[in-house]
């Protein structure tokens, strides 16, 4: 409920939570799952100060909040890579970040044609061709985490 109100009090921010499709198996089956890409990170866009200001004390009464960034007496404007980072995957690649479409070259190394690992490709720390998963490492807010992005590889390589 706390939530609704928070969205009515809000009137022009706009909320993100950047999901991904990602192929899971299990006992012998494939299928697609959707999962965040930040698990436990709701990024919200507005230029006024006033209304971050107001919507702190909604967002904190919400169960399950815990903090924001950096802390709850000094909230961090995401700026620079960590906003590159945000926006990569809440702005350009929709609410659900899709299957990446790759192949692998001579040297045996991905190449991402297109979807969510594109533009990536340098952050990719490890491939399982099998699982059709690539593990990338971000830097955001001063931490490294990885992630699993789904791919899937297309016949036709450009050798």
């Amino acid at each position: 409920m706390e939530f609704f109100d928070a969205a009515r009090l809000a009137g022009d921010i706009k909320m993100y939570f950047p999901r991904r499709e990602i192929l899971e198996r299990k006992q012998g089956k494939t299928t697609k799952q959707v999962r965040p890409v930040f698990p436990g990170y709701l990024f919200i866009e507005t230029d006024d100060s006033e209304q971050i200001q107001e919507l702190q004390w909604v967002f904190r009464k919400i169960p399950g909040f815990f903090r924001f960034l950096r802390s709850n007496t000094d909230i961090t404007v995401l700026s620079g890579a960590d906003l590159e980072i945000v926006l990569h995957f809440a702005k350009k690649m929709g609410p659900i970040a899709g299957i990446s479409k790759a192949y692998f070259n001579e040297q045996d190394r991905i190449v991402v044609t297109e979807g969510p690992l594109s533009g990536l490709e340098g952050l990719i720390i490890k491939v399982d061709k099998r699982k059709g998963r690539a593990k990338i490492k971000l830097d955001f807010c001063d931490e490294a985490f990885t992630v699993d992005l789904g791919f899937e590889i297309i016949e036709g390589s450009k050798k």
